[in-house]
């Protein structure tokens, strides 16, 4: 199942300073994911100064209690740099792993 996962930090004068301490751990846990085929692709949501206040994420899981144990277990989230997190199920049409565009 693929899902939508929009997450964004807290808005408190430590919320970078969260982020940049779970950030390598992050990173190299979403490696991982990515090899494994579970990320699809993702990245920082920015502010208008391109200052990093969240992340999207587009990832394939067998099922969403597999999703919800992969992001209870990470770093952003046991760092507590994720503070609303949000989560779809979605369908992509056009897929970045895919060399043509799905069937919707």
């Amino acid at each position: 199942m693929q899902f939508l996962v929009i997450a964004y930090d807290g808005t408190d004068e430590q919320a970078n300073d969260r982020r940049m301490a779970a950030r390598p751990a992050h990173i190299d846990g979403a490696g991982l994911l990515k090899e494994s085929g579970h990320i699809i692709a993702g990245g920082a949501i920015l502010d208008d100064e391109d200052q990093m206040i969240g992340s999207t994420l587009y990832v394939d899981f067998d099922s969403r209690q597999a999703l919800d144990h992969w992001l209870e277990n990470d770093p952003y989230v046991t760092g507590g740099v994720w503070q609303d997190i949000s989560v779809k199920p979605i369908r992509l049409a056009i897929n970045p792993t895919s060399k043509s565009a799905a069937k919707v």
